[in-house]
C-alpha cells in the first residue's frame, strides 16, 4: 500500500493544531435511539446509573421525585449544580437508579452522573464542568479498621489501674 505523498501546505496545517478538514475537534455526542445519554456516577460506596434527555427539569431517583428522596436542601443543591454551572436548568429531564453507600455519597453519584452524561450529550459543556471539579471522581473512601484498635486510628481507653 503506498502512502500519498504530502505537500509543505498539508504540513504547515498539521502544525497549526487546527484540524484539516474543518471540524471543531470536539467528540461525538453519545445519544442512544431514544435520544438519551447515559452516564455512570460514583462517590464513596454509592454508584448511579443516570440517563439525561430533554425535557422540562424533572429529576426522578429510583422511581422517586428527588425532592422526595433527598429531603435535604443542600443534597437537593447539590444534584442542581451540573445545571446551574452549565447555564442548563430546567432543559433535561433526568432518570437515575443509585444503590450503596448513604444519601450524602448518594448525592455525589448522581451529580458525577449527570456532568458526565451531560459532557456525553453536549460535548461542549466539558470545559465549564471539568473546570469546577464536577467531572473528577471523589475517590475518598472510608479507612479500613485495623487490629488493635477500636477504629480505624482510635486506641482503646487507658486504665492504668
Amino acid at each position: 500500500m503506498v502512502e500519498p505523498t504530502r505537500t509543505l501546505e498539508d504540513l504547515k496545517q498539521l502544525g497549526t493544531g487546527t484540524p484539516v478538514d474543518g471540524t471543531e475537534g470536539l467528540p461525538e455526542p453519545r445519544i442512544d435511539a431514544l435520544g438519551r445519554a447515559y452516564a455512570t456516577g460514583k462517590r464513596k460506596d454509592a454508584v448511579a446509573r443516570v440517563w439525561l434527555k430533554r425535557g422540562s427539569g424533572r429529576i426522578t431517583v429510583n422511581g422517586r421525585d428527588a425532592a422526595t428522596f433527598f429531603a435535604r436542601p443542600t443534597l437537593q443543591m447539590i444534584l442542581a449544580q451540573p445545571f446551574t454551572v452549565s447555564n442548563r436548568t430546567g432543559e433535561f429531564d433526568v432518570v437515575c437508579t443509585v444503590k450503596g453507600g448513604g444519601l450524602s455519597g448518594q448525592a455525589g453519584a448522581v451529580r458525577h452522573g449527570i456532568s458526565r452524561a451531560l459532557t456525553f450529550y453536549e460535548p461542549g459543556l466539558r470545559g465549564p464542568l471539568k473546570s469546577v471539579g464536577f467531572l473528577t471522581r471523589d475517590s475518598r473512601t472510608v479507612e479500613r479498621k485495623k487490629y488493635g484498635k477500636r477504629k480505624a486510628r482510635r486506641s482503646f481507653q487507658f486504665s492504668k489501674r
